[in-house]
């Protein structure tokens, strides 16, 4: 297999980037998932179910883009790359008008061999803080890079 995914970048994080959580942000992409708990919409609903706010469903984090792509993505072929396996870990939710300050870091790569061929797949982590500089969520995700055709 052809390494292609510098690995010499392991352990690099992004510049730090901030997110501010917007209720019509919360309830278009709830209303995009086609999930109507009113958790995702309505603050007294919230708070009836003990939080502090409208909260996020926890798949929002893939809403946050990072102002620049992380420099062990830029040099990849766009047409070889597909969406991999997605995890959160929350230490709370995300609720309407935090402040996140999110960062990510290349965690690593793993090679594998698949019925179409071989692939890398370049494993990230980012991470969103509040302002206090507590820990809010990780999100875990991995990026499928296919090797290149044959010439």
């Amino acid at each position: 297999m052809t390494v292609e995914i510098d690995r010499s970048l392991i352990g690099s994080r992004s510049a730090p980037y901030v997110v501010e959580v917007e209720k019509g942000a919360v309830r278009r992409f709830a209303d995009a998932i086609g999930d109507p708990n009113p958790v995702y919409r309505d603050a007294d609903a919230a708070r009836a179910q003990g939080y502090a706010g409208i909260i996020a469903p926890p798949t929002f984090p893939v809403s946050f883009l990072a102002p620049e792509e992380p420099p062990w993505t830029r040099p990849l072929d766009r047409r070889r790359v597909l969406a991999g396996e997605q995890g959160f870990h929350y230490v709370r939710p995300i609720v309407v008008g935090d402040v996140l300050t999110c960062r990510i870091t290349f965690v690593g790569v793993e090679e594998k061999q698949a019925r179409s061929g071989a692939m890398e797949l370049l494993i990230q982590e980012i991470d969103g803080r509040d302002a206090s500089g507590a820990p809010v969520y990780r999100h875990r995700r991995v990026m499928v890079y296919r090797a290149a055709p044959a010439s």
